[in-house]
């Protein structure tokens, strides 16, 4: 793994709860995320689970073909102990820079603060459609939706998505994917991941929750899709589900050499346990 202690460090301009730095690596710029103090607390978490999840979950969107954050699973000495960092490197330049979706929200009502309810995300969406493309805004959101589903990343709110703006040519497009953090259970740790049943495993996989709402509940993605009552989440699992290799996924989470086996396992449970019940969606189309 790639030790990044020596990398020049920036003053941090990112936001964002977790501890982190900015560094240069190789001329490049990175976010680099440490342990979530939260969740460390109380927990006999050395360094690793958030770092682990941010890594494999948008390692599993490029494998899926997205355009996606770059992240780099390394070390970083820090009080006399070396932890499990993520680095994450800015997709942004001089010429360009980051509008979360929060922001555009915040633009299009001054006295509506725009949460996750999926109805005020679309009329934003649509009334911002001479700006970003509606439709193909709709289309990317959903087919980020497929994926999160996969990954069990229930904090894509919308600090965590967005555009990229660059002012001197007045384009705005889609960003990648970025802040997959949340996925894949980060709060629990090897000791209890041995302790759980194929029955708990197969409990966590399907009732796991999103932080989108619909009429002021949070959604259950896989519930979500089995409802059939969302046209634009069923075309974005028709037009993703072909590209999620579940032989690639696998193998690329046994070769991080970081990870301990049972964790290991246990990603490759969850995540066959929910392709499972995406492709019987998906072959009901």
């Amino acid at each position: 793994m790639i030790d990044f202690t020596n990398s020049i460090e920036q003053f941090n301009t990112y936001k964002g709860s977790e501890k982190k730095k900015t560094l240069i690596y190789n001329g490049k710029k990175y976010l680099v995320k440490f342990p979530d103090p939260v969740r460390e607390k109380n927990k006999n978490i050395s360094y690793i689970n958030n770092s682990f999840s941010e890594y494999v979950g948008s390692s599993i969107f490029k494998i899926c073909g997205f355009n996606v954050q770059n992240t780099i699973i390394g070390t970083y000495k820090y009080n006399g102990k070396d932890k499990i960092v993520c680095a994450c490197e800015d997709f942004t330049d001089s010429e360009s820079h980051l509008i979360e979706f929060e922001n555009l929200a915040l633009s299009f009502d001054l006295d509506k603060k725009i949460e996750t309810e999926l109805s005020d995300i679309f009329s934003v969406i649509k009334l911002n459609d001479w700006l970003i493309n509606a439709k193909e805004t709709i289309e990317k959101f959903w087919d980020m939706f497929i994926i999160d589903c996969l990954i069990g990343n229930n904090d894509r709110h919308n600090g965590n998505w967005g555009f990229i703006l660059w002012e001197n040519k007045q384009t705005i497009k889609f960003s990648p994917i970025y802040d997959c953090g949340s996925c894949l259970n980060p709060m629990i740790d090897d000791d209890e991941i041995k302790k759980l049943s194929d029955t708990d495993i197969k409990n966590l996989a399907l009732n796991s929750f999103s932080c989108l709402k619909e009429n002021n509940k949070k959604i259950n993605p896989i519930a979500y899709l089995k409802s059939r009552n969302n046209k634009d989440a069923l075309d974005a699992l028709k037009r993703v589900f072909n590209k999620i290799n579940m032989d690639e996924i696998i193998k690329f989470i046994d070769n991080i050499v970081c990870i301990s086996k049972e964790r290991k396992n246990f990603y490759k449970n969850i995540l066959t346990i929910r392709f499972n019940e995406l492709k019987k969606i998906y072959e009901q189309e």
